[in-house]
Protein backbone atom coordinates (compact mmCIF):
# COMPACT_ATOMS: atom_id res chain seq x y z
CA UNK A 1 0.00 0.00 0.00
CA UNK A 2 1.48 3.32 -0.99
CA UNK A 3 1.89 6.04 1.26
CA UNK A 4 1.14 9.67 0.08
CA UNK A 5 2.41 12.76 0.92
CA UNK A 6 0.95 15.24 2.42
CA UNK A 7 0.69 17.11 -0.25
CA UNK A 8 -0.97 14.49 -2.83
CA UNK A 9 -2.97 13.29 -0.05
CA UNK A 10 -4.48 16.50 -0.19
CA UNK A 11 -4.72 16.70 -4.19
CA UNK A 12 -6.28 12.55 -3.98
CA UNK A 13 -9.17 13.67 -1.87
CA UNK A 14 -9.43 16.79 -3.59
CA UNK A 15 -10.35 14.91 -6.68
CA UNK A 16 -12.36 12.28 -5.01
CA UNK A 17 -14.55 14.86 -3.56
CA UNK A 18 -14.27 16.97 -6.83
CA UNK A 19 -15.15 20.72 -7.41
CA UNK A 20 -18.72 20.16 -6.75
CA UNK A 21 -17.76 18.60 -3.32
CA UNK A 22 -15.17 21.42 -2.52
CA UNK A 23 -17.93 23.81 -3.53
CA UNK A 24 -20.06 22.42 -0.45
CA UNK A 25 -17.48 22.36 1.81
CA UNK A 26 -16.17 25.75 1.33
CA UNK A 27 -19.34 27.62 1.06
CA UNK A 28 -20.91 25.30 4.40
CA UNK A 29 -17.75 26.66 6.21
CA UNK A 30 -17.68 29.90 5.05
CA UNK A 31 -21.61 30.73 5.60
CA UNK A 32 -21.18 28.58 8.49
CA UNK A 33 -18.49 30.90 10.33
CA UNK A 34 -20.70 34.05 9.08
CA UNK A 35 -23.79 33.30 10.19
CA UNK A 36 -22.74 31.89 13.55
CA UNK A 37 -19.82 34.43 14.53
CA UNK A 38 -21.79 35.42 17.54
CA UNK A 39 -21.95 32.18 18.98
CA UNK A 40 -18.37 31.33 18.16
CA UNK A 41 -17.08 34.47 19.95
CA UNK A 42 -18.90 34.44 22.90
CA UNK A 43 -19.06 32.78 25.99
CA UNK A 44 -22.78 33.43 26.55
CA UNK A 45 -24.96 29.66 27.84
CA UNK A 46 -28.16 28.85 27.64
CA UNK A 47 -30.07 27.55 30.88
CA UNK A 48 -28.55 23.70 30.35
CA UNK A 49 -25.08 25.58 29.81
CA UNK A 50 -24.74 27.01 33.49
CA UNK A 51 -24.42 23.51 34.27
CA UNK A 52 -22.41 22.50 31.82
CA UNK A 53 -19.21 24.35 31.97
CA UNK A 54 -17.88 20.76 32.46
CA UNK A 55 -20.09 17.81 31.84
CA UNK A 56 -18.35 14.87 30.80
CA UNK A 57 -21.73 14.11 28.33
CA UNK A 58 -22.25 10.38 29.59
CA UNK A 59 -26.20 10.53 29.32
CA UNK A 60 -26.41 6.91 28.55
CA UNK A 61 -29.58 6.65 30.46
CA UNK A 62 -31.07 8.93 27.61
CA UNK A 63 -29.87 6.22 25.37
CA UNK A 64 -26.94 8.30 24.03
CA UNK A 65 -24.29 5.61 24.75
CA UNK A 66 -21.62 7.31 22.21
CA UNK A 67 -22.41 10.99 23.20
CA UNK A 68 -19.45 11.24 25.80
CA UNK A 69 -16.82 10.03 23.21
CA UNK A 70 -18.28 12.36 20.26
CA UNK A 71 -17.83 15.73 22.67
CA UNK A 72 -14.56 14.00 24.06
CA UNK A 73 -12.68 15.28 21.21
CA UNK A 74 -13.01 18.57 22.21
CA UNK A 75 -12.92 18.56 25.85
CA UNK A 76 -15.84 19.16 28.36
CA UNK A 77 -15.13 22.26 28.96
CA UNK A 78 -17.79 25.07 28.20
CA UNK A 79 -15.46 26.14 25.15
CA UNK A 80 -17.76 27.83 22.30
CA UNK A 81 -15.20 28.57 19.71
CA UNK A 82 -13.70 25.28 19.34
CA UNK A 83 -17.03 23.26 19.74
CA UNK A 84 -18.42 25.65 17.24
CA UNK A 85 -15.38 24.92 14.33
CA UNK A 86 -15.71 21.22 15.45
CA UNK A 87 -18.97 21.32 14.63
CA UNK A 88 -18.87 23.27 11.02
CA UNK A 89 -16.22 21.08 9.97
CA UNK A 90 -18.90 18.37 10.55
CA UNK A 91 -21.55 20.03 8.54
CA UNK A 92 -18.94 20.79 6.15
CA UNK A 93 -17.80 17.21 5.83
CA UNK A 94 -21.56 16.03 5.81
CA UNK A 95 -22.36 18.57 3.25
CA UNK A 96 -19.72 16.97 0.70
CA UNK A 97 -21.30 13.59 1.15
CA UNK A 98 -24.78 14.86 0.80
CA UNK A 99 -23.86 16.27 -2.97
CA UNK A 100 -22.22 12.81 -3.69
CA UNK A 101 -24.89 10.90 -2.71
CA UNK A 102 -27.68 13.26 -4.31
CA UNK A 103 -25.40 13.36 -6.80
CA UNK A 104 -25.35 16.91 -7.43
CA UNK A 105 -23.24 18.19 -11.11
CA UNK A 106 -23.89 22.19 -10.34
CA UNK A 107 -20.91 23.52 -8.18
CA UNK A 108 -23.47 26.58 -7.35
CA UNK A 109 -26.62 24.57 -6.48
CA UNK A 110 -23.78 22.32 -3.90
CA UNK A 111 -22.93 25.67 -2.64
CA UNK A 112 -26.42 26.27 -1.66
CA UNK A 113 -27.02 23.18 0.21
CA UNK A 114 -24.21 23.84 1.89
CA UNK A 115 -25.96 27.12 2.90
CA UNK A 116 -28.85 25.83 3.49
CA UNK A 117 -27.92 23.24 5.85
CA UNK A 118 -25.67 25.07 8.24
CA UNK A 119 -28.27 28.22 8.25
CA UNK A 120 -30.95 26.24 8.98
CA UNK A 121 -32.23 27.77 12.78
CA UNK A 122 -31.94 24.60 14.10
CA UNK A 123 -28.40 25.04 13.65
CA UNK A 124 -28.62 27.77 16.23
CA UNK A 125 -30.93 26.62 18.48
CA UNK A 126 -27.90 23.98 18.33
CA UNK A 127 -25.44 27.15 19.02
CA UNK A 128 -27.48 27.44 22.17
CA UNK A 129 -25.95 24.38 23.41
CA UNK A 130 -23.01 24.55 21.77
CA UNK A 131 -21.41 22.21 25.13
CA UNK A 132 -22.65 19.21 22.89
CA UNK A 133 -23.18 20.86 19.80
CA UNK A 134 -19.86 19.30 18.16
CA UNK A 135 -21.28 15.90 19.21
CA UNK A 136 -24.56 16.28 18.12
CA UNK A 137 -23.25 17.61 14.56
CA UNK A 138 -21.20 14.32 14.40
CA UNK A 139 -24.25 12.56 14.23
CA UNK A 140 -25.85 14.55 11.84
CA UNK A 141 -22.75 13.43 9.62
CA UNK A 142 -23.39 9.56 10.54
CA UNK A 143 -26.74 9.78 9.31
CA UNK A 144 -26.11 11.04 6.30
CA UNK A 145 -23.08 8.86 5.82
CA UNK A 146 -25.07 5.87 6.45
CA UNK A 147 -26.84 6.51 3.44
CA UNK A 148 -23.84 6.96 1.24
CA UNK A 149 -22.78 4.23 2.06
CA UNK A 150 -25.44 2.22 0.77
CA UNK A 151 -25.20 3.89 -2.23
CA UNK A 152 -21.65 3.54 -2.87
CA UNK A 153 -20.78 0.15 -1.56
CA UNK A 154 -22.13 -3.24 -2.50
CA UNK A 155 -21.89 -4.46 1.06
CA UNK A 156 -22.16 -0.45 2.08
CA UNK A 157 -25.82 -1.38 3.83
CA UNK A 158 -23.29 -3.05 6.39
CA UNK A 159 -20.99 -0.06 7.21
CA UNK A 160 -23.84 1.89 6.92
CA UNK A 161 -25.83 0.20 9.58
CA UNK A 162 -22.72 0.87 11.85
CA UNK A 163 -22.76 4.08 11.27
CA UNK A 164 -26.50 4.84 11.99
CA UNK A 165 -26.07 2.67 15.32
CA UNK A 166 -23.23 5.34 16.54
CA UNK A 167 -25.14 8.31 15.11
CA UNK A 168 -28.54 7.29 17.33
CA UNK A 169 -26.40 6.18 20.40
CA UNK A 170 -25.10 10.24 19.89
CA UNK A 171 -29.16 11.72 19.41
CA UNK A 172 -31.78 9.37 18.29
CA UNK A 173 -33.35 12.18 17.00
CA UNK A 174 -30.97 11.76 13.51
CA UNK A 175 -32.90 8.71 12.59
CA UNK A 176 -35.15 10.71 10.45
CA UNK A 177 -32.21 11.91 8.76
CA UNK A 178 -31.34 8.86 7.51
CA UNK A 179 -35.16 7.59 6.85
CA UNK A 180 -35.84 10.47 4.71
CA UNK A 181 -32.72 10.48 2.64
CA UNK A 182 -33.55 6.68 2.17
CA UNK A 183 -37.03 6.92 0.65
CA UNK A 184 -35.63 9.73 -1.45
CA UNK A 185 -32.91 7.26 -3.05
CA UNK A 186 -35.45 4.60 -3.37
CA UNK A 187 -37.27 7.08 -5.34
CA UNK A 188 -34.27 7.90 -7.35
CA UNK A 189 -32.89 4.67 -7.92
CA UNK A 190 -36.58 2.96 -8.94
CA UNK A 191 -36.27 5.69 -11.63
CA UNK A 192 -32.92 5.80 -12.84
CA UNK A 193 -32.80 6.17 -16.67
CA UNK A 194 -30.79 2.98 -17.62
CA UNK A 195 -29.89 1.11 -14.81
CA UNK A 196 -30.15 -1.89 -14.96
CA UNK A 197 -33.37 -4.00 -14.71
CA UNK A 198 -36.56 -3.40 -12.43
CA UNK A 199 -35.89 -6.59 -10.25
CA UNK A 200 -31.98 -5.14 -9.73
CA UNK A 201 -33.52 -1.66 -8.69
CA UNK A 202 -35.85 -2.95 -6.42
CA UNK A 203 -33.03 -5.41 -4.94
CA UNK A 204 -30.59 -2.31 -4.65
CA UNK A 205 -33.45 -0.11 -3.10
CA UNK A 206 -33.70 -2.92 -0.35
CA UNK A 207 -30.65 -2.60 1.42
CA UNK A 208 -31.79 1.00 2.83
CA UNK A 209 -34.03 -1.23 4.12
CA UNK A 210 -31.27 -3.30 5.86
CA UNK A 211 -29.66 -0.51 6.52
CA UNK A 212 -32.11 0.61 9.12
CA UNK A 213 -33.04 -2.30 10.64
CA UNK A 214 -29.12 -3.43 11.17
CA UNK A 215 -28.46 0.46 12.70
CA UNK A 216 -31.65 0.33 15.06
CA UNK A 217 -30.41 -3.32 16.11
CA UNK A 218 -26.89 -2.61 16.54
CA UNK A 219 -27.94 0.76 18.13
CA UNK A 220 -30.21 -1.02 20.77
CA UNK A 221 -27.85 -4.29 21.60
CA UNK A 222 -25.05 -2.03 22.42
CA UNK A 223 -27.75 0.65 24.39
CA UNK A 224 -28.45 -2.78 26.77
CA UNK A 225 -24.66 -4.07 27.14
CA UNK A 226 -23.37 -1.13 27.87
CA UNK A 227 -26.34 0.10 30.66
CA UNK A 228 -25.78 -3.45 31.88
CA UNK A 229 -21.70 -2.63 32.49
CA UNK A 230 -22.40 0.68 33.90
CA UNK A 231 -25.33 -0.81 35.95
CA UNK A 232 -27.90 1.69 35.09
CA UNK A 233 -31.76 2.10 33.58
CA UNK A 234 -32.91 4.10 31.26
CA UNK A 235 -34.22 7.44 32.29
CA UNK A 236 -38.25 8.58 32.51
CA UNK A 237 -37.05 11.73 30.54
CA UNK A 238 -38.49 12.31 26.97
CA UNK A 239 -40.10 8.33 27.45
CA UNK A 240 -37.00 7.22 26.27
CA UNK A 241 -37.60 4.59 29.14
CA UNK A 242 -40.47 2.78 26.91
CA UNK A 243 -37.75 2.35 24.60
CA UNK A 244 -37.67 -1.45 23.05
CA UNK A 245 -41.34 -2.03 24.62
CA UNK A 246 -44.79 -2.09 23.40
CA UNK A 247 -46.24 -0.82 26.66
CA UNK A 248 -48.56 1.67 26.28
CA UNK A 249 -48.60 2.28 22.58
CA UNK A 250 -51.31 3.02 20.83
CA UNK A 251 -50.74 2.60 16.94
CA UNK A 252 -53.80 4.67 15.84
CA UNK A 253 -52.84 7.82 17.99
CA UNK A 254 -49.30 7.60 17.06
CA UNK A 255 -49.74 7.63 13.69
CA UNK A 256 -52.88 10.10 13.99
CA UNK A 257 -49.86 12.30 15.95
CA UNK A 258 -47.35 11.74 13.52
CA UNK A 259 -49.86 13.14 10.28
CA UNK A 260 -50.87 16.26 12.84
CA UNK A 261 -47.67 17.03 14.10
CA UNK A 262 -45.99 17.70 10.84
CA UNK A 263 -48.75 19.21 9.06
CA UNK A 264 -48.78 21.59 12.65
CA UNK A 265 -45.27 22.46 12.70
CA UNK A 266 -44.24 22.79 8.84
CA UNK A 267 -47.34 25.51 8.66
CA UNK A 268 -47.32 26.87 12.32
CA UNK A 269 -43.59 26.02 13.55
CA UNK A 270 -42.12 29.58 12.96
CA UNK A 271 -39.19 27.87 11.39
CA UNK A 272 -39.62 27.13 7.62
CA UNK A 273 -41.28 30.83 7.50
CA UNK A 274 -41.26 33.53 10.12
CA UNK A 275 -43.92 36.26 8.64
CA UNK A 276 -45.36 37.18 5.56
CA UNK A 277 -42.13 38.13 3.47
CA UNK A 278 -40.67 34.52 4.14
CA UNK A 279 -43.67 32.81 3.60
CA UNK A 280 -44.05 34.09 -0.04
CA UNK A 281 -40.02 33.17 -0.60
CA UNK A 282 -40.94 29.51 1.17
CA UNK A 283 -43.75 28.96 -1.51
CA UNK A 284 -41.04 30.41 -4.21
CA UNK A 285 -38.92 27.60 -3.35
CA UNK A 286 -41.51 25.40 -3.51
CA UNK A 287 -43.02 26.41 -6.86
CA UNK A 288 -39.33 26.51 -8.05
CA UNK A 289 -38.99 22.92 -7.35
CA UNK A 290 -42.53 21.94 -8.55
CA UNK A 291 -41.83 23.04 -11.72
CA UNK A 292 -38.56 21.71 -12.06
CA UNK A 293 -39.90 18.28 -10.65
CA UNK A 294 -42.66 18.48 -13.67
CA UNK A 295 -39.85 19.49 -16.60
CA UNK A 296 -37.85 16.12 -15.45
CA UNK A 297 -41.00 13.98 -15.59
CA UNK A 298 -41.29 15.65 -18.74
CA UNK A 299 -37.71 15.27 -19.88
CA UNK A 300 -37.29 11.81 -18.70
CA UNK A 301 -41.02 10.36 -19.85
CA UNK A 302 -42.25 9.77 -16.31
CA UNK A 303 -45.89 10.63 -16.71
CA UNK A 304 -45.90 7.20 -19.18
CA UNK A 305 -45.29 4.79 -16.28
CA UNK A 306 -47.90 4.10 -14.28
CA UNK A 307 -45.83 2.75 -11.36
CA UNK A 308 -44.30 6.14 -10.96
CA UNK A 309 -47.79 7.45 -9.99
CA UNK A 310 -48.05 4.67 -7.56
CA UNK A 311 -44.23 5.24 -6.19
CA UNK A 312 -44.93 9.31 -5.88
CA UNK A 313 -48.23 8.67 -4.08
CA UNK A 314 -46.66 5.81 -1.31
CA UNK A 315 -43.25 8.49 -0.76
CA UNK A 316 -46.09 11.62 -0.57
CA UNK A 317 -47.94 9.33 2.17
CA UNK A 318 -45.09 7.79 4.01
CA UNK A 319 -42.91 11.12 4.10
CA UNK A 320 -44.79 12.92 7.61
CA UNK A 321 -44.44 9.12 9.22
CA UNK A 322 -40.37 8.88 8.17
CA UNK A 323 -40.16 13.06 9.42
CA UNK A 324 -41.81 12.03 13.04
CA UNK A 325 -40.32 7.97 13.78
CA UNK A 326 -39.76 9.61 17.03
CA UNK A 327 -42.59 9.17 18.05
CA UNK A 328 -42.78 5.55 17.50
CA UNK A 329 -39.02 5.49 19.68
CA UNK A 330 -40.64 7.84 22.26
CA UNK A 331 -44.66 8.32 22.35
CA UNK A 332 -44.05 10.84 25.08
CA UNK A 333 -41.12 13.31 23.51
CA UNK A 334 -41.12 16.59 24.19
CA UNK A 335 -40.56 17.59 20.22
CA UNK A 336 -38.47 20.47 20.64
CA UNK A 337 -36.75 22.21 17.54
CA UNK A 338 -33.22 20.30 18.57
CA UNK A 339 -34.95 17.34 17.21
CA UNK A 340 -35.93 18.21 13.98
CA UNK A 341 -33.31 18.92 11.55
CA UNK A 342 -34.59 17.02 9.14
CA UNK A 343 -37.21 19.66 7.98
CA UNK A 344 -34.45 20.77 6.11
CA UNK A 345 -34.44 18.27 3.23
CA UNK A 346 -37.44 19.98 1.76
CA UNK A 347 -35.10 22.23 0.78
CA UNK A 348 -32.32 19.94 -0.15
CA UNK A 349 -34.68 17.72 -1.88
CA UNK A 350 -36.00 20.60 -3.99
CA UNK A 351 -32.48 21.47 -4.53
CA UNK A 352 -31.93 18.05 -5.83
CA UNK A 353 -34.42 18.21 -8.12
CA UNK A 354 -33.71 21.34 -9.30
CA UNK A 355 -30.66 19.95 -10.28
CA UNK A 356 -31.67 16.86 -11.89
CA UNK A 357 -34.22 18.92 -13.85
CA UNK A 358 -31.22 21.46 -14.93
CA UNK A 359 -29.02 18.63 -16.15
CA UNK A 360 -31.14 16.81 -18.00
CA UNK A 361 -31.52 19.74 -20.29
CA UNK A 362 -28.49 20.27 -22.55
CA UNK A 363 -29.08 24.16 -23.31
CA UNK A 364 -32.00 26.86 -23.71
CA UNK A 365 -34.17 28.83 -21.84
CA UNK A 366 -35.62 25.91 -19.70
CA UNK A 367 -31.91 25.07 -17.94
CA UNK A 368 -30.50 28.54 -17.57
CA UNK A 369 -34.13 29.45 -16.32
CA UNK A 370 -34.61 27.02 -14.15
CA UNK A 371 -30.64 27.69 -12.53
CA UNK A 372 -31.51 31.14 -12.39
CA UNK A 373 -34.92 30.77 -10.33
CA UNK A 374 -33.02 27.86 -7.68
CA UNK A 375 -30.09 29.86 -7.31
CA UNK A 376 -32.51 32.98 -6.04
CA UNK A 377 -34.86 31.16 -3.99
CA UNK A 378 -32.27 28.62 -2.47
CA UNK A 379 -29.84 31.79 -1.86
CA UNK A 380 -32.54 34.31 -0.36
CA UNK A 381 -34.17 31.17 1.48
CA UNK A 382 -30.47 30.62 3.17
CA UNK A 383 -30.49 34.52 3.62
CA UNK A 384 -33.14 34.54 5.63
CA UNK A 385 -32.42 32.11 8.29
CA UNK A 386 -28.92 33.50 8.90
CA UNK A 387 -31.00 36.74 9.42
CA UNK A 388 -33.13 34.61 11.59
CA UNK A 389 -30.08 32.82 13.46
CA UNK A 390 -28.98 36.12 14.70
CA UNK A 391 -31.89 37.70 15.81
CA UNK A 392 -31.93 34.98 18.29
CA UNK A 393 -28.47 34.80 18.79
CA UNK A 394 -29.00 38.96 19.78
CA UNK A 395 -31.86 37.63 21.86
CA UNK A 396 -29.59 34.69 24.11
CA UNK A 397 -26.86 38.09 24.77
CA UNK A 398 -29.62 40.20 26.06
CA UNK A 399 -31.23 37.23 28.17
CA UNK A 400 -27.56 36.77 29.80
CA UNK A 401 -27.35 40.81 30.56
CA UNK A 402 -30.99 40.99 31.60
CA UNK A 403 -30.26 37.79 33.59
CA UNK A 404 -26.89 39.54 35.17
CA UNK A 405 -28.52 42.50 35.54
CA UNK A 406 -31.68 40.63 38.11
CA UNK A 407 -28.90 38.37 39.98
CA UNK A 408 -26.60 41.59 40.63
CA UNK A 409 -29.42 43.08 42.57
CA UNK A 410 -30.78 40.00 44.16
CA UNK A 411 -27.59 39.07 45.37
CA UNK A 412 -26.78 42.52 46.76
CA UNK A 413 -30.31 42.66 48.23
CA UNK A 414 -28.92 39.23 49.96
CA UNK A 415 -25.79 40.52 50.90
CA UNK A 416 -27.04 43.89 52.84
CA UNK A 417 -30.08 42.15 54.80
CA UNK A 418 -29.08 42.40 58.66
CA UNK A 419 -27.83 39.28 60.12
CA UNK A 420 -26.54 38.23 57.09
CA UNK A 421 -23.24 36.69 56.81
CA UNK A 422 -20.90 34.54 54.35
CA UNK A 423 -22.03 30.63 53.94
CA UNK A 424 -25.57 31.29 56.08
CA UNK A 425 -28.19 28.52 54.67
CA UNK A 426 -30.49 30.05 51.92
CA UNK A 427 -33.66 28.93 51.12
CA UNK A 428 -34.62 30.18 47.59
CA UNK A 429 -37.58 28.98 45.29
CA UNK A 430 -39.25 29.90 42.49
CA UNK A 431 -37.58 31.15 39.37
CA UNK A 432 -38.32 34.77 38.58
CA UNK A 433 -41.62 36.39 38.49
CA UNK A 434 -43.77 37.29 35.41
CA UNK A 435 -45.66 40.19 37.33
CA UNK A 436 -42.79 42.06 38.42
CA UNK A 437 -40.55 41.36 35.98
CA UNK A 438 -42.59 41.28 32.87
CA UNK A 439 -41.82 40.08 29.36
CA UNK A 440 -39.22 42.52 27.70
CA UNK A 441 -38.23 40.19 24.59
CA UNK A 442 -39.35 41.65 21.77
CA UNK A 443 -37.71 38.81 19.39
CA UNK A 444 -40.96 35.88 19.86
CA UNK A 445 -42.46 36.28 16.71
CA UNK A 446 -38.92 35.09 15.51
CA UNK A 447 -37.49 33.09 17.84
CA UNK A 448 -40.51 31.46 19.70
CA UNK A 449 -39.60 27.87 18.25
CA UNK A 450 -36.00 28.39 18.93
CA UNK A 451 -35.83 26.70 22.02
CA UNK A 452 -32.60 27.96 24.03
CA UNK A 453 -32.63 31.25 22.42
CA UNK A 454 -35.82 32.48 23.20
CA UNK A 455 -37.43 34.19 26.43
CA UNK A 456 -36.33 36.69 28.92
CA UNK A 457 -33.98 35.47 31.27
CA UNK A 458 -31.35 32.46 31.48
CA UNK A 459 -33.52 31.31 34.95
CA UNK A 460 -35.39 28.34 34.27
CA UNK A 461 -34.97 26.36 37.52
CA UNK A 462 -34.08 27.22 40.87
CA UNK A 463 -30.82 25.70 41.00
CA UNK A 464 -30.04 27.98 37.44
CA UNK A 465 -29.21 30.67 40.54
CA UNK A 466 -26.20 28.73 42.40
CA UNK A 467 -25.06 28.09 38.89
CA UNK A 468 -25.27 31.32 37.87
CA UNK A 469 -23.77 33.12 40.64
CA UNK A 470 -20.85 30.78 41.12
CA UNK A 471 -19.29 31.06 37.20
CA UNK A 472 -20.40 34.92 36.68
CA UNK A 473 -20.61 36.44 40.13
CA UNK A 474 -17.89 34.51 42.01
CA UNK A 475 -19.75 33.51 44.64
CA UNK A 476 -20.90 30.12 46.18
CA UNK A 477 -24.33 30.53 48.26
CA UNK A 478 -25.32 27.56 50.58
CA UNK A 479 -28.59 27.15 49.33
CA UNK A 480 -30.29 24.30 51.62
CA UNK A 481 -32.61 21.39 50.08
CA UNK A 482 -36.01 22.75 49.67
CA UNK A 483 -37.45 19.56 50.49
CA UNK A 484 -36.05 19.37 53.83
CA UNK A 485 -38.41 22.83 55.00
CA UNK A 486 -41.75 23.09 54.45
CA UNK A 487 -41.81 26.93 54.34
CA UNK A 488 -43.51 27.50 50.98
CA UNK A 489 -46.62 25.95 52.69
CA UNK A 490 -46.43 28.32 55.78
CA UNK A 491 -49.02 31.51 55.52
CA UNK A 492 -46.28 33.72 56.46
CA UNK A 493 -44.47 32.76 52.93
CA UNK A 494 -47.14 32.93 51.16
CA UNK A 495 -48.09 35.99 52.35
CA UNK A 496 -44.06 37.24 51.57
CA UNK A 497 -44.04 39.61 48.29
CA UNK A 498 -41.79 38.63 45.68
CA UNK A 499 -38.58 40.13 44.69
CA UNK A 500 -37.82 42.86 44.47
CA UNK A 501 -40.14 44.21 46.73
CA UNK A 502 -39.33 45.11 49.99
CA UNK A 503 -39.82 42.21 52.36
CA UNK A 504 -38.75 39.39 49.94
CA UNK A 505 -35.68 38.57 52.05
CA UNK A 506 -35.59 37.95 55.53
CA UNK A 507 -34.15 35.60 58.21
CA UNK A 508 -36.24 33.78 60.05
CA UNK A 509 -34.60 30.78 62.37
CA UNK A 510 -31.08 31.44 61.26
CA UNK A 511 -32.19 30.56 57.75
CA UNK A 512 -32.34 33.35 54.79
CA UNK A 513 -35.53 33.09 53.03
CA UNK A 514 -35.96 34.14 49.50
CA UNK A 515 -38.79 34.68 47.46
CA UNK A 516 -38.43 35.64 43.65
CA UNK A 517 -42.12 35.01 42.27
CA UNK A 518 -45.83 34.55 43.92
CA UNK A 519 -47.75 31.55 42.73
CA UNK A 520 -51.00 32.98 43.49
CA UNK A 521 -50.74 35.70 40.89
Amino acid sequence: MELYSPKDSVKLIKNRIGNVGVTALLTTLAVGILTHMPALVSEIPNHDGLQSMYFDQNMITSGRWFLGLACGISSYYFIPWLTGILSLIYLGIAAVILVKLLDIKNSLVAGLTGALLVTFPVIASDFAYVFTMDGYMLGVLLSILSVYLVKAHKWGFLLGGIALSFSMGIYQAYLPLAIVLSMYMVMVRLFAPGEGTVTKRITDSLKYLYMGVIGAGLYYLLLNILLKIQGKELDTYQGIDSLGTAGGFDLINTLRSMVSDFVTFSIKGNVLFTNALTLALFLCFMAVSVIAFTALIIKRKYYRNPWFYIALAVFAIALPFAFNVIFVISPEVNYHLLMRYQWVLIYIMGLSIADRAINAYSFGNMKNGLLWAVLLAGALSSFCFALQDNIAYSNLNKKYEKTYAYTVRLLDRMETTEGYYPGIPVYMIGVIGDKNYPVTDITGPVTESMIGLNGDFLIYRPENYALFFKYYLGTEVNFVDIDEYQYYYEDWYQEMPAFPLEGSVVIRDGIMIVKTENKNE
